[in-house]
């Protein structure tokens, strides 16, 4: 399901929380020169170059892709990770347990289609809740997520904006894409 900015009426009426409101504020406030204009790969841009999936989308039930550095190991540990395209930052701090630093983004088409970035197990978070980015902005470096995993970055797309930042794997995919087929058809 693709959400646009006409369709964000019902995801708000559904929404029993403050997230509900956030989009909505999001939505009704974004600046236009902002809208995306084609996306990049968020690691080695804009292709990924030096960096392989070491964990793609639905791959035991997990809802991103998991960008390694083609070193391994933690090679990566403090590698730049980049906006995908232009947008708004709508989240950026910890999330305790097994996410580490997490940046979420907002990005909006000119056709008012809406998509949300998530970047998460980052080292360092170089951007603001608030602020918009352009594409290819570094915003963040590769971390553990304190020292949890060797370091690598888990990245999502997805089509429903505002939701819970979740476990990172489940059999149910609503609300997720595939980031890697994104990115590819959305070039």
């Amino acid at each position: 399901m693709k959400v646009t900015i006409i369709g964000i009426v019902s995801l708000i009426l559904f929404s029993c929380n403050n997230k509900g409101r956030e989009v909505e504020a999001i939505v009704k406030n974004f600046d236009k020169k902002y809208y995306a204009n084609g996306f990049d790969y968020p690691v080695g841009k804009p292709d990924a170059d030096n960096y392989y999936n070491a964990q793609s989308f639905r791959k035991n039930n997990h809802l991103g892709d998991d960008w390694n550095g083609v070193g391994g190991g933690n090679t990566d540990l403090g590698d730049p990770i980049y906006a995908i395209s232009k947008g708004y930052v709508s989240y950026a701090e910890e999330v305790f347990f097994a996410w580490g630093n997490v940046i979420r983004i907002v990005h909006i088409l000119k056709n008012g289609e809406m998509y949300e970035s998530m970047y998460a197990h980052c080292d360092e978070i170089l951007v603001t809740e608030g602020m918009y980015v352009e594409k290819g902005d570094k915003i963040g470096t590769i971390g553990t997520a304190n020292g949890k995993y060797l370091a690598h970055l888990h990245f999502e797309i997805r089509d429903e904006i505002g939701m819970e930042i979740g476990s990172g794997y489940d059999i149910n995919t609503r609300g997720y894409l595939d980031p890697t087929e994104f990115i590819n058809t959305h070039r």
